[in-house]
């Protein structure tokens, strides 16, 4: 079952926010949605939300009509907005729960939500006393409590530390295990530790869907690191396969590595024989940061 888009076109007056889209979103990946800002990916988002019900093109969501069939489908959509709107005055169980009386679920998974995005020690506090992190993830509860089949998440990474950053990644990538997830943001770097697949819009038009696998055949291997304290290049430089190391800004450094060979390990060695702590150790697509900036330019 699938996602299908056909020919989708949106006007706002003269301006053609988007120009016949065509795309498939399959069950089980998590699709990437790249484009600068009033490339069209807002305007997508609200369609397949309903938000817009004006609108050219097909739309088939799992064999139904999103034109015929708007009100069915939107109980089986779960949506992450980027400002995530919450009612600070409640208690998180007790929004949830509203979030489940909406859709008049019977026996919602609150309590299993909860645990999943690591709010069960929160439940009790009032959402306007927690942190944006924490924030986030009271949305990404409420978008998941209907077991949706399509997850949209509208840059659901930000403003989280490092921590939070890797729970929510990991959530994500377990959702994309049964549902459609697609996710918009503009940190190529999420897209890349996050994605199966990367659609890039531009003025209103696809201009790559191509699957992260392809794009990481033969490119070459760049870690980006960050340190609690200024390393020397040169010492970086002795890591084995290194070819060159960049001191991208104050504790940041690129690695570029010779080979395929994963090297954040030694990465991570390298800093606890060195008394470091490591605040950042992520792989770089270089081939997906030159396919944005030559698409988009």
């Amino acid at each position: 079952m699938s996602l299908v888009l056909e020919n989708v076109a949106k006007n706002f007056g003269e301006v053609q926010a988007l120009k016949g889209v065509s795309l498939t979103l399959k069950k089980g990946e998590v699709v990437g949605l790249l484009g600068p800002n009033g490339a069209g990916k807002s305007t997508l988002m609200k369609i397949l939300t309903g938000y817009y019900t004006q609108w050219e093109g097909k739309v088939d969501f799992f064999e139904k009509d999103l034109k015929t069939e708007l009100r069915a489908i939107q109980k089986q959509v779960g949506y992450l907005t980027e400002n995530n709107p919450l009612y600070p005055e409640m208690y998180v169980k007790e929004y949830l729960q509203y979030v489940a009386d909406l859709y008049r679920l019977k026996n919602p998974p609150i309590d299993q939500l909860m645990e999943q995005t690591g709010l069960l020690d929160h439940q009790k506090k009032k959402i306007q006393t927690i942190s944006k992190g924490y924030k986030q993830r009271v949305g990404l509860a409420a978008a998941l409590l209907h077991d949706p089949k399509l997850v949209i998440l509208d840059e659901p990474t930000t403003g989280l530390d490092p921590n939070q950053l890797v729970e929510i990644r990991k959530l994500i990538r377990s959702l994309g295990k049964d549902k459609t997830v697609l996710l918009s943001t503009h940190i190529l770097q999420e897209v890349d530790a996050l994605c199966d697949r990367v659609l890039i819009i531009h003025k209103g038009e696809i201009v790559l869907d191509q699957a992260l696998e392809v794009l990481r055949k033969d490119q070459k291997q760049i870690i980006e690191v960050s340190f609690d304290y200024r390393v020397e290049t040169e010492a970086l430089a002795r890591i084995p396969k290194v070819e060159k190391v960049k001191n991208t800004h104050d504790f940041d450094y690129e690695i570029h590595i010779k080979g395929s060979e994963d090297l954040r390990p030694v990465v991570f060695d390298f800093a606890h024989d060195n008394g470091l702590k490591i605040l950042k150790l992520q792989l770089k697509n270089e081939s997906l940061e030159q396919l944005f900036n030559s698409l988009t330019s």
